[in-house]
């Protein structure tokens, strides 16, 4: 199962409440690419709590005057910076540990 914050439990008109954001405009930023709602058997969209931060990092960049092409940009850079820092922090430890006066004791 899922982590908590991406598990999709919100439909479509309850996330349209909490973000302040319509429904036509949830799908259009789901074909843009924006946001990625998971899906019921029955094809429902459901949105979880990191669809709601995403949705609120979006209402920020479009407020700020950002079209929705540059909107996935930012959002695809952001995804990658967290990835290569993670690996970062995996390769430090690594190093650490090898370095460390037990190593290969």
């Amino acid at each position: 199962m899922p982590p908590r914050s991406k598990r999709g439990v919100y439909g479509i008109s309850v996330t349209s409440e909490l973000t302040g954001i319509g429904p036509q405009t949830l799908r259009l930023y789901e074909r843009r690419g924006l946001i990625t709602p998971t899906r019921t058997g029955g094809g429902t969209r459901r949105y979880s709590e990191d669809d709601i931060a995403r949705l609120d990092k979006i209402t920020e960049l479009v407020a700020d005057g950002v079209n929705l092409i540059g909107i996935r940009q930012i959002l695809e850079l952001e995804t990658q910076n967290a990835l290569l820092a993670a690996r970062n922090a995996e390769l430090e430890q690594v190093v650490k540990s090898q370095n460390s006066p037990h190593a290969g004791v």
